[in-house]
């Protein structure tokens, strides 16, 4: 890793709407060799949903994968969205 990537910031890619999707599009990235902090939590079993009324989770990515992260989530979803419509 460079210095500069060591000194890159993190930004905003999306928000999920629960602990549980959030987890899994961080799993993604991460399979994408994307870094993406989630939570600091210790809870083995991190499931809970959120808050009735709550904004989501945020997912953030380095600045500079900012766009292969976004890419990355929406092939996800489309995927995930393409499974539900041949479920039915």
């Amino acid at each position: 890793m460079t210095q500069s990537e060591s000194k890159d910031h993190f930004v905003l890619v999306h928000t999920a709407g629960t602990l549980a999707e959030a987890m899994v599009i961080r799993t993604v990235l991460q399979s994408e060799g994307i870094e993406s902090p989630g939570s600091v939590t210790t809870d083995p079993f991190p499931l809970r949903e959120v808050p009735e009324g709550s904004h989501g989770v945020e997912i953030y990515a380095p600045a500079s994968q900012a766009r292969e992260a976004e890419q990355a989530i929406q092939a996800h979803l489309r995927a995930g969205a393409k499974e539900t419509r041949e479920d039915k």
